[in-house]
């Protein structure tokens, strides 16, 4: 994130100080090792353990010891400006949740035709504050980060990383609390939308349950009359059955006189079944005369309607040709009459200085 002063600045002193050191509370709590190992933090924050607490001489690097001191102020400076960014989707938090309750009051006393109008702004408000929670976690969780990586430069690294991690879980405690009032006005909303909308529903069966009775009605007595008519077109079926018995018959009878003529006239069954064919084969080839004219004359109203569309679209392009044509030379007739408007003009001015220098001569 940042760069070290001490990689471009190679200074190194060493300098040997007989000063007594505590910094028991350097390691942790198993007391075994040094709490951090930054390479930010001068070389005698650190102590090795050892057995005795008499002074030792200390070694000194001069240019860590800049290096970690340009390195708290970078981090220090970062972190005023995002304290001084922050405020403001606290600020578009606080100003969001005001608005729910007057807008839920406003709605209960509007009719029904602005109930879906004050339904989307209650949506569009509930998602306002949501993104504005979202945020104020991120830049809460940012800024414990900022401060956990910043404790590794100081000296009182556990006492450093205990507050920063009790500021985050105060701001994310109070985020919580307003997370969880946000999910139970969305809940009661959603109640409310479902109760309204069981409540629009019940009262459109109860207006429509009058004309669901009379199509109920209609529909019985058009299956009713169905009905009879189907038992009248059974018994007409029944009544004509010896008839039809009769017909066939006769068609039957028919049948065997066509083939005694046909016997007497000397026709045998070979010489009337190419008969058949032949006619068989005329009536084919008519179908396909007749399918061939209806093809060429559909493919001919084909031809016409495209024909047609072509000679309007080409009318429609010369209209339009006209028109930009006569607009073009409405166009070159303004700028010639400004032009000569603009000479005549020039021309008067020119007159008038002429006069005012005669005058002027005179």
């Amino acid at each position: 994130m940042f760069r070290r002063p001490s990689l471009t600045l190679p200074i190194r002193l060493l300098i040997t100080l007989p000063i007594p050191l505590r910094t028991s509370f350097l390691f942790n709590r198993q007391g075994s090792r040094p709490v951090s190992c930054s390479p930010h933090l001068p070389p005698f924050a650190v102590r090795r353990p050892s057995a005795s607490r008499r002074a030792e001489p200390t070694r000194i690097d001069i240019g860590a010891l800049l290096a970690g001191r340009t390195f708290l102020a970078c981090c220090a400076a970062f972190v005023v400006a995002a304290v001084l960014v922050m405020p403001a989707p606290a600020a578009a938090q606080s100003a969001a949740s005001t608005q729910p309750g007057t807008q839920g009051a406003s709605a209960e006393a509007k009719a029904a035709s602005d109930a879906t109008a004050s339904t989307a702004t209650l949506d569009s408000e509930f998602d306002a504050r949501q993104k504005a929670l979202d945020q104020r976690t991120e830049e809460n969780n940012y800024r414990y980060g900022v401060a956990e990586h910043n404790c590794y430069s100081n000296f009182f690294v556990n006492h450093c990383l205990n507050k920063a991690r009790d500021e985050m879980r105060t701001v994310q405690a109070q985020i919580r609390k307003e997370q969880l009032a946000l999910d139970g006005e969305e809940r009661a909303e959603r109640a409310r939308k479902r109760d309204e909308q069981a409540a629009l529903k019940r009262a459109q069966d109860e207006a429509s349950a009058p004309q669901r009775a009379a199509e109920d009605a209609r529909n019985a007595q058009a299956y009713e009359e169905k009905q009879r008519q189907h038992e009248l077109d059974q018994a007409q079926r029944n009544a004509e059955a010896p008839q039809r018995s009769a017909n066939a018959e006769a068609y039957e009878e028919k049948q065997r006189q066509h083939a005694i003529d046909q016997a007497q006239r000397g026709i045998s069954p070979s010489q009337a079944a190419a008969n058949q064919r032949a006619y068989d084969q005329k009536q084919g080839d008519f179908q396909r005369k007749l399918e061939e004219a209806r093809r060429q004359g559909a493919q001919k109203a084909q031809e016409r309607v495209e024909k047609q569309q072509s000679f309007a679209k080409k009318q429609a392009e010369a209209a339009q040709h006209k028109a930009d044509v006569e607009a073009r030379q409405k166009q070159a007739a303004e700028k010639a009459e400004q032009k000569r408007q603009e000479q005549l003009k020039q021309q008067k001015q020119l007159e008038e200085q002429q006069r005012q220098q005669q005058q002027q001569q005179q």
